[in-house]
């Protein structure tokens, strides 16, 4: 980017609450049914239908404002936001406009370089979904209604990001807090997680914003991230050719990587908001905010910080383990069982994750039960058996999730720690490989790990390695002499 100029980000962030009904009626709010079937006169907007508010969606919605800092106000109230599209067969959508349930509060993202930003929300309201427009290889469009009514929460950021960098770690910890809380299961792909972008830019020292944009339909993250820097240039080529800014919303082709424009932007006054003549006020009483606060989980900041602590393993390790209340979970159960915090650590980061992602799976559908993980670690802790014989033992935990311990007796593969037993491998490996113990004691010292390599193969890996270390030093250093 240009640095003359600064670049001026906002989100607006629609999470699809995983409530079992609508936000006003009965139907099913779950993803993936043929379309049209989960609808009713409500969601239709037939004539004389009442709406009926869904109480799990408001306490959903200010269980997201106290896990953002906001203030969760004891009164709110729904409006009509009018506009005619195809899928909206109402023609209004039910939301929040001047009274939303939360306000005012933030969340803290670290930059790559280590530096830690606060990043503001300006409110978050409950709205219903509108229906879907499904254009056709015939050149026709299709309208499945089925999204019609589903709750969603929107996230409205203050104009506090920077960068695409921001952005992104922005909606990264938006995506965590809402999974964390299990009111969102965050899946961009299958629109349960939405973005829209605002962006301008500035002369850098300048307070005034700029004229802004709005990009739409990015199903990722990495698409939010690669719009943005897209706009950025294009904007800056504009000003810097003279140009000015058309405030418009732009559509983004992930395809093509370019933004398109959809339509000139809308101010709040061309949807005509007015309040919803058929709701009452939303009342949060003290006594249903103090229940609903009580509901918080841990947080990822707080229990990553908690992780550093309590089991003494780097910032880092804390990052990975609690980027997923799952996981996070997963890890504390082992260590209940186990106290060897940092082989705990590096066996989740490394081994079962791999096992996860590969299988494109969740860590709850993982075969070994975290008891059973913490035993194995036990295992080499108490020199039982080896690094290296656990990793033989792992993949039959996979296939089993067995005991760790009954499967070490019944493949005899306890680890050889009897001293006497390893000197006689040694002098059997030490005669059988003369020259190399010549180059050993002529000062090659590599060799080392080539006699180590040989006694670990004679005693199929069994051998305690340390013991091995530390007979074969003195063996060589005898020979010396």
């Amino acid at each position: 980017m240009n640095q003359k100029y600064e670049v001026v980000i906002g989100l607006e962030v629609h999470a699809q609450l995983l409530t079992q009904s609508k936000l006003f009626c009965g139907c099913s709010a779950k993803f993936g049914g043929a379309p049209n079937t989960n609808i009713c006169p409500v969601c239709l907007g037939h004539p004389g239908v009442l709406p009926v508010l869904n109480k799990k969606a408001v306490e959903f919605t200010a269980l997201m404002g106290f896990g953002t800092n906001c203030t969760v106000n004891e009164t709110s109230v729904f409006a009509r936001k009018n506009y005619f599209y195809p899928d909206l067969p109402k023609g209004y959508q039910i939301s929040q406009y001047d009274k939303p349930i939360c306000e005012n509060g933030y969340i803290d993202i670290v930059r790559p370089d280590g530096t830690e930003k606060r990043l503001g929300i300006t409110r978050i309201h409950l709205e219903e979904d509108a229906g879907k427009s499904i254009h056709d290889q015939a050149n026709e469009t299709l309208v499945d209604v089925n999204r019609c009514g589903v709750p969603l929460m929107e996230i409205v950021s203050e104009p506090d990001m920077r960068s695409p960098e921001e952005a992104y770690l922005y909606l990264s910890k938006i995506k965590q807090i809402v999974r964390y809380l299990g009111i969102c299961d965050g899946n961009m792909e299958e629109g349960s997680l939405r973005c829209d972008a605002n962006i301008s830019i500035r002369l850098r020292g300048e307070t005034k914003l700029g004229t802004r944009t709005e990009i739409k339909n990015m199903n990722s993250f990495r698409n939010v991230e690669k719009a943005l820097a897209y706009e950025i240039e294009r904007q800056t080529e504009v000003i810097e050719d003279g140009g000015k800014i058309i405030q418009e919303t732009l559509l983004w082709n992930a395809d093509q990587n370019v933004a398109t424009s959809m339509r000139g932007k809308e101010e709040a006054n061309d949807y005509r908001y007015f309040p919803e003549p058929d709701l009452r006020p939303v009342i949060i009483n003290e006594a249903l905010r103090s229940q609903i606060r009580g509901t918080l989980p841990e947080l990822p900041d707080t229990r990553k910080a908690r992780f550093v602590q309590q089991f003494g393993i780097p910032v880092y390790d804390a990052e990975v383990l609690t980027s997923s209340r799952d996981i996070a979970d997963y890890y504390e159960k082992v260590v209940n069982v186990t106290t060897d915090y940092k082989s705990a650590s590096n066996w989740v980061m490394g081994d079962v994750l791999k096992v996860v992602n590969d299988s494109k799976s969740s860590i709850n559908d993982f075969p070994i039960s975290p008891e059973h993980l913490g035993k194995l670690i036990n295992l080499i802790q108490n020199n039982t058996i080896s690094g290296k014989i656990a990793k033989e033992v792992f993949p039959v935990m996979l296939s089993e999730d067995k005991d760790p311990e009954i499967i070490v007796k019944e493949k005899n593969l306890v680890q050889i720690t009897d001293s006497s037993a390893i000197e006689a491998t040694i002098r059997k490996i030490l005669e059988a490989n003369k020259p190399e113990v010549e180059q050993y004691l002529s000062g090659k010292d590599k060799v080392f790990g080539f006699l180590i390599g040989q006694i670990m193969k004679e005693t199929k890996g069994k051998a305690n390695p340390k013991v091995v270390n530390d007979i074969l030093k003195e063996s060589l250093e005898a020979l010396k002499k």
